[in-house]
């Protein structure tokens, strides 16, 4: 798991032009959510609300939803805690999960997230590992990275990708992405109910509403006491 506060620029994204709705509401989920243990869906120490987001690189929804999440973060300025979920299904994207832990760990987070949304955009055109790997040849080189024959020899970055998967499993994530807002006592699901809409643009509206929910009450003056 990494927490990352602000680092992708997000591409613009006509759909999300919208503003919040003016009544939206952070609400508890709904008694249909399949989540199981929710323990983990709290915001880092120091935050009042965070999106928890739950992410497989070669899901077409991951790769249409991220620009929106990243955009949602920044603008109001809170953390993401982003999960790698590799689908058991996909060639490919637990290879590019730890690639992109690999650039996360040795280069920045910042090119981390570049590197993530380069293969988001390049999805259609990455149909086996070795696509895969000549499109992150090309990103670092682009960028002037030396990337090893070898990233992960000794299956340390692998070992954190399955320990964010086996965390999925314990919330009992079934999809991605799986998005949710997420306060200290309070969680909302955007994306990845079985049940229910599943609308990343609803991400903005939850956000602004959990910040005016968590917001801290006015402090009350206070008089000294007569003995």
């Amino acid at each position: 798991m990494k927490t990352f506060p602000t680092f992708l620029a997000a591409a613009v994204v006509a759909a999300a032009a919208l503003s919040p709705a003016a009544h939206a509401q952070f609400s508890a989920p709904p008694v249909s959510s399949q989540f199981r243990d929710t323990s983990m869906l709290k915001p880092p120490a120091g935050a009042r609300v965070a999106v928890v987001e739950f992410e497989d690189l070669e899901c077409p929804a991951c790769a249409a939803a991220a620009p929106l999440v990243h955009r949602a973060v920044e603008q109001y300025h809170v953390p993401l805690v982003r999960y790698d979920f590799p689908l058991k299904m996909h060639v490919w994207s637990m290879d590019a999960a730890i690639y992109a832990r690999w650039m996360q760990e040795k280069v920045s987070p910042k090119v981390a997230d570049e590197y993530r949304a380069s293969i988001f955009a390049a999805q259609q055109s990455i149909a086996s590992k070795d696509d895969l790997l000549r499109a992150t040849q090309k990103f670092t080189s682009d960028r002037k990275v030396a990337l090893p024959f070898q990233v992960d020899p000794n299956g340390t970055l692998a070992a954190k990708v399955h320990a964010d998967y086996a965390l999925g499993e314990k919330l009992n994530v079934t999809r991605t992405p799986t998005i949710v807002v997420v306060t200290k006592d309070k969680y909302q699901i955007i994306s990845g109910n079985e049940t229910g809409t599943s609308d990343p643009n609803a991400i903005f509206g939850a956000i602004e509403a959990a910040l005016a929910q968590t917001k801290a009450p006015a402090a009350t003056a206070t008089h000294p006491a007569h003995k």
